[in-house]
């Protein structure tokens, strides 16, 4: 991953991409901060935790943004959220996501609004990387509310 966003950074300079060299920059300086915090190499799994945060970032600020009717900071944190979104693993379907919580919903034996931390740190760890947690705290609530 970081010899890609190295790659990834240097053809943004020669194409002079201001918007993927920003997302880029953004990226790799959170991943040399999480580097410094540890004592060795930043893992797979922080490399994805690093990358989905920068990510939930971009769509907390555009929608402050597009709240305060900031339409040119929200297209650019639109366009940034893009190139992010591209070195996360595919997202899956809405169908996908459902199944998957049915499962674990009818496991746990869950049926009611109260099992939900129960039922949502199973979907999380299940879903890790795969599906975002607003779209996961959805279906978890449809499904037990009725």
């Amino acid at each position: 991953m970081l010899d890609r966003l190295d790659h990834d950074l240097k053809d943004a300079m020669r194409a002079k991409d201001k918007t993927r060299l920003l997302a880029i920059r953004a990226l790799r300086a959170a991943i040399i901060e999480k580097h410094k915090e540890g004592t060795g190499p930043v893992s797979d799994d922080d490399l994805l935790a690093i990358i989905q945060k920068q990510a939930k970032q971009r769509r907390d600020a555009l929608q402050q943004y597009e709240d305060a009717g900031r339409d040119d900071l929200a297209q650019r944190e639109r366009d940034e959220l893009v190139i992010i979104a591209e070195y996360l693993p595919a997202q899956l379907s809405d169908e996908d996501i459902h199944r998957t919580i049915h499962e674990i919903v009818t496991r746990t034996g869950a049926t009611s609004m109260k099992d939900m931390g129960r039922v949502m740190g199973e979907a999380m760890s299940a879903l890790k990387g795969k599906a975002d947690g607003n779209r996961v705290r959805v279906v978890v609530q449809n499904l037990l509310k009725g």
